[in-house]
């Protein structure tokens, strides 16, 4: 047994005691007790008692090729052994760290072909939102520092990640969002469309870009940022009018166009890049989470072959970076990703057989009186909770119902993600159909109860 095997029982003492977790309530945390979990294979983790999980979730959204690749850890200890660490500022890189720009750019559009590297999905916005301004500003449009963004989506939780995502609560802690970000209304159709279709509530929801625009003057406004799917905020599928519209108006007004790809890249949309599965070409896309496959930490910024020119030709320095980016483990845990996604056909795989599968899994639950909607798009996908399903009337305390099934999801064992009244999937790539099964049946059952102990909330 290993060191940290023999002190499981004691573990729970030593974490109450000194771990901070993010997005937590420590008090309440520590008062009911963390879960460890200790092992993982496949699509399943397991916790310090040995119960098992159906992991439908990868993690955070991230672990696309499933636990346990045993070739991805070969290729982390090969390259610790060959080269640890080295940075890539001062004119130096690794050979992993250049092998995997060239990868991704490979995967990523025809012009999208440079990468500045980061380790997560929040550094990565906050890179773009300083390449955005440097870009102007060396174009002599010192002016055009504004940014507009989408209420409720989700960018990270550094201080310009925060600020950037439409989150309030998340605002309210750090005297947040910082100077010169907007944010609009977002495409969420069930729960704010009204008696408009979908597709026209679409438009009007696209076109408040144009507006606020407008009220900030062209000559100020930088960018607009939106993920090509709202992940955090409760996978929210845009009517099919929204990116067309979004992508005229970002075309008129000569406004950089970032797609935030940090959940919907590498495959979970059947498509390398949502952007892709959307049909647009953005100037900037952070990237995170499915690169690596959460093996180990890294993100970076999809950068247009229009921007980089002008970050090559005119600004010289860009006098930003971390001391590990492109850190040449985490770039070949990530090459190796990359390589297992292509050979096992994982996007293809998600975009033919599985994504549907889910899709049709899914539909199988509008029959349920606690349903508004059941969506997805290859392997993300959220189901609406309801009150009244004629109204599209929400419970009372959304949040406190969509943890209630969640937790009834869990105790059955599977692990969905709740955001307010939204179950969310976003399993791992290689999920089976059997798996799917039992996903969507733990949470039909945690329906059912809901149903059967509805009350108030």
């Amino acid at each position: 047994m290993n060191k940290i095997a023999s002190t499981a029982s004691n573990l729970g003492a030593i974490d109450a005691a000194h771990h901070l977790h993010p997005f937590s309530n420590m008090k309440k945390l520590n008062a009911e007790g963390t879960k460890i979990i200790n092992r993982a294979d496949g699509v399943h983790i397991w916790d310090s008692t040995g119960k098992k999980y159906l992991d439908a979730f990868a993690g955070l959204w991230c672990v696309n090729v499933g636990y346990g690749r045993k070739s991805i850890a070969d290729a982390a200890y090969a390259q610790m052994q060959e080269l640890p660490y080295y940075n890539t500022f001062f004119g130096t890189t690794t050979p992993p760290t250049t092998l995997l720009a060239q990868k991704v750019a490979e995967k990523a559009g025809p012009t999208l072909n440079h990468v500045f590297f980061s380790n997560s999905g929040s550094e990565a916005s906050d890179t773009w939102f300083r390449i955005v301004r440097v870009y102007w500003k060396a174009l002599g449009h010192e002016t055009k520092t504004q940014v507009i963004a989408r209420k409720n989506g989700y960018h990270g939780s550094t201080v310009a990640g925060a600020s950037l995502g439409g989150m309030k609560w998340m605002h309210e802690q750090g005297n947040l969002p910082i100077e010169g970000i907007h944010h609009i209304n977002q495409p969420y159709w069930y729960a704010e469309g009204g008696d408009m279709t979908p597709e026209d509530f679409g438009l009007k929801v696209a076109r408040e870009l144009e507006d606020k625009i407008i009220e900030l003057g062209e000559e100020n406004v930088a960018a607009f940022v939106a993920e090509p799917i709202q992940g955090a905020g409760g996978v929210i599928v845009p009517p099919s009018t929204y990116w067309p519209e979004i992508k005229r108006i970002c075309a008129k007004y000569k406004i950089l166009l970032v797609a935030d790809e940090v959940i919907c890249g590498f495959g979970r949309l059947g498509t390398w890049f949502g952007h892709q599965y959307f049909g647009f070409e953005p100037d900037l896309a952070p990237i995170a989470k499915g690169l690596s496959s959460g093996y180990l930490p890294i993100g970076g910024v999809l950068v247009s072959d229009r921007v980089a020119q002008v970050m090559m030709d005119e600004v010289g320095d860009f006098y930003h970076g971390y001391t590990y980016s492109g850190h040449p483990v985490a770039a070949a845990a990530a090459l190796e990703n990359i390589r297992i996604i292509e050979e096992e056909g994982l996007v293809e795989r998600v975009r033919d057989d599985i994504g549907p599968y889910l899709a049709e899994a899914l539909a199988s639950l509008a029959d349920h009186d606690m349903v508004g909607e059941a969506v997805s798009v290859g392997l993300m996908g959220a189901v609406q909770i309801t009150a009244d399903k004629a109204t599209r009337q929400r419970f009372k305390k959304p949040d406190d119902t969509g943890a209630s099934v969640r937790n009834q999801c869990v105790n059955a064992g599977v692990v969905l993600r709740a955001t307010g009244d939204r179950m969310l999937f976003s399993p791992p790539l290689i999920i089976s159909r059997s798996e799917v099964d039992q996903a969507v049946g733990a949470l039909r059952d945690g329906l059912d109860w809901l149903k059967d102990n509805r009350g108030e909330g």
